[in-house]
């Protein structure tokens, strides 16, 4: 892709060929903020067993990972469950068998001298104890492992030959060959039978695969899959059925060619109904794979029409899964107005008929957002943070109360100041968003307040415990106001409230923001002249484009953002993510793109304004930062580009996460000094 750009991407090439040199002496203050925020032990899953009986969870050790099993009753005597000894390794992908004798989970330790970080499907039964049984010797990426009901096969997500992590947050391939057809790394569902250890690729390769689920028959397969590049096509994705056996996919629904509400929307998380009829999913406008959200449908197992059972919610779907052993109950996991809510719905009609819990911060197993682990016996587990909890372990029962069982960052407490959801008016929307005090607030004093939006657009803002990298929640520890709004296009209002940005990004939306700021500049004191705005990908864009369309910013950082709409239509990897929002494509309808592209009213621009990017980032490419920096130079506004090598979109460097930061940090400080 990047052979037929113009040849200002050569510059950017040269940027990022060099090494990148440390951002200039570091004030301590956000030093200390950045020591704290490298504290943070994170947790990357947590497991029940079937029976609820027992928990296992994956936890950062030694600049690696461990697995850590105990039993629910007492945590206390956890122990770890490993395939190696000695160096630190990855070891995560935690799957338990039906019967909950065994737990599957895949590592690294082991891997042969010159296949550095290969990892292998493992195998461990938890009443003996003996060393794991390696049932792989895999070449390629391993994910999202499943048993089978049955308990025969274990399922997973396999590409032979990877070199990347699968998805467009990481780091794209150099560009080489003939683009678009030659490398392609392809997702494909693999069966590994737990006897042998038979590694059998059973979806075409022609597919690439996102998500899937087993009938409750064992014998087939649900997924969610599109042809290759992967990276691009998982907004054109269709639903698919298969026989374990093999044989051709069964079509069951393509989102693109259907009537409806469904029609060109994106579809997630699909989940087979117990008596093997149905495929419930959600539905829904969706920017990026992962933060799912949408209304929850239903179809037929071999096609048909689907029907959306959540028409006229007021609240996003994020995450369903059927209530074993009954047929007409779906778990779901919703976005609520910047919170989460864990109810049910009856799969007949969408009606609510349970409330559990409404948990004002962030919840995950670890394997979607708002992912859960369920027991049968409904005992419940899941990796729980706020704004002012650092990430822990928690078990309960659903509609009961839910308690820590890990202790790992029992020790950190907030730099930040204290939290509130606040909502105000923007046209005939009711808009939520979080707001974060000063870390020493003194209600005599003016402080500076930094706006940041959220990526997306289609995510939200919820209540979560910050770790290394850019944030903004580390500014109030410097003592500003800091506020997140979930602006229309976001989750948590309804599908008509995400969908209300839709051919008309930088307009109702910062109409939203710039409400939110004056809801909290009429109530507490914020000093006008120090408003800054910040922003990574979407949010990276709407602070481009926000210093076009007005003077209320001082300062701006604009991470990961696109400037020109129309030349981005060309340059990224994620190409097909733009129609459902634009409605057409850059070359059937130019003029929409021209709309919301920052680059055609660079003239209005007076705020000093970074840029930082990674260099082989596909979804927001740096030549997109590259020419709003030129143009920001051209026009005399201060601006400095920053372009990190070897990065994505989601960066992975701990000495890029914390440059970002400090730059960031250290811009604001500059161009929004305190008074004196």
């Amino acid at each position: 892709m990047f052979a037929r750009l113009p040849p200002i991407c050569l510059c950017v090439a040269v940027l990022s060929a060099a090494p990148l040199t440390a951002s200039t002496a570091v004030d301590p203050r956000i030093a200390n903020v950045i020591s704290e925020l490298e504290k943070t032990r994170n947790i990357h899953q947590a497991a029940l067993s079937p029976d609820g009986q027992t928990i296992a969870w994956v936890a950062d050790a030694d600049g690696a990972t461990e697995i850590k099993i105990a039993p629910v009753a007492d945590p206390s005597r956890s122990h770890r469950l490993t395939a190696g000894a000695g160096a630190p390794c990855i070891e995560q992908g935690l799957a338990w068998s039906p019967d909950s004798k065994e737990l599957a989970f895949t590592s690294d330790c082991n891997a042969p001298a010159g296949a550095m970080n290969q990892p292998d499907v493992y195998i461990a039964a938890t009443t003996a104890l003996p060393a794991p049984r390696r049932l792989t010797h895999l070449h390629g990426g391993v994910t999202s492992l499943a048993f089978a009901p049955d308990g025969l096969h274990i399922a997973c997500l396999y590409i032979e030959g990877a070199t990347r992590a699968a998805g467009a947050l990481a780091a794209m391939k150099p560009p080489a060959g003939v683009i678009g057809v030659e490398g392609l790394e392809i997702q494909r569902i693999a069966a590994i039978e737990t006897a042998s250890g038979e590694v059998r690729e059973i979806t075409p390769a022609k597919l690439h695969v996102y998500e899937f689920d087993w009938a409750p028959d064992s014998r087939k397969l649900a997924y969610i899959a599109a042809p290759p590049p992967g990276e691009n096509n998982w907004w054109v994705a269709q639903l698919y059925t298969q026989q374990l056996a093999g044989g051709p996919p069964r079509a069951v629904l393509d989102p693109e060619h259907t009537p409806g509400r469904l029609q060109g929307l994106q579809i997630a998380v699909p989940r087979w109904s117990p008596d093997g009829r149905q495929i419930a999913f959600i539905g829904g406008l969706m920017s990026d794979q992962g933060p799912t959200g949408g209304d929850i449908y239903l179809i037929s197992a071999t096609g048909g029409e689907a029907k959306d059972i959540t028409p006229d919610a007021d609240k996003t779907a994020a995450w369903i899964e059927w209530r074993h052993p009954s047929t007409g109950q779906l778990l779901v996991s919703w976005v609520d107005s910047g919170q989460v809510e864990i109810g049910e719905v009856a799969a007949s009609d969408g009606s609510v008929t349970a409330k559990y819990a409404s948990i004002p911060g962030s919840v995950t197993d670890g394997r979607l957002e708002q992912s859960l682990s369920v027991a049968a016996n409904g005992r419940v587990a899941y990796i729980r943070s706020s704004f002012a909890e650092a990430p822990e372990v928690y078990v309960g029962q659903l509609g009961g109360p839910a308690h820590q069982i890990t202790r790992y960052n029992d020790a950190l407490k907030p730099l930040w100041g204290r939290s509130e959801s606040i909502r105000w008016t923007s046209d005939t929307f009711a808009v939520q968003g979080w707001l974060l005090y000063p870390a020493h607030y003194d209600p005599g004093k003016r402080y500076p307040l930094i706006v940041s939006v959220h990526g997306g657009p289609s995510s939200e803002v919820q209540p979560r415990w910050p770790d290394l990298g850019y944030n903004p929640i580390a500014f109030s520890a410097l003592d500003y106001f800091v506020l997140m709004p979930n602006p229309r296009g976001s989750y948590g209002e309804g599908e008509a409230f995400t969908q209300a940005n839709r051919k008309d990004f930088g307009y109702g939306d910062l109409r939203d923001i710039l409400a939110g700021v004056d809801a909290v500049s009429a109530k507490l004191p914020i000093d006008p002249q120090r408003i800054g705005l910040t922003g990574w990908s979407y949010g990276g864009f709407m602070t481009m484009f926000a210093v076009t369309q007005t003077q209320r910013f001082h300062a701006a950082v604009a991470g990961a953002g696109i400037s020109d709409w129309k030349s981005y239509y060309g340059e990224n990897s994620i190409d097909q993510w733009m129609t459902p929002f634009f409605g057409a494509s850059v070359y059937d309808d130019p003029g929409v793109y021209a709309r919301s592209s920052a680059i055609d009213f660079i003239r209005n621009v007076k705020t000093p304004t970074l840029l930082v990017v990674g260099d082989r980032d596909g979804e927001c490419p740096a030549p997109q930062s590259f020419e709003f920096w030129h143009a920001l130079r051209a026009e005399h506004v201060p601006t400095e580009l920053v372009v990190y090598p070897e990065e994505g979109h989601r960066f992975e460097s701990p000495q890029h996460r914390r440059d970002v930061l400090a730059r960031a940090l250290a811009w604001f400080e500059q161009y929004m000094p305190p008074q004196s």
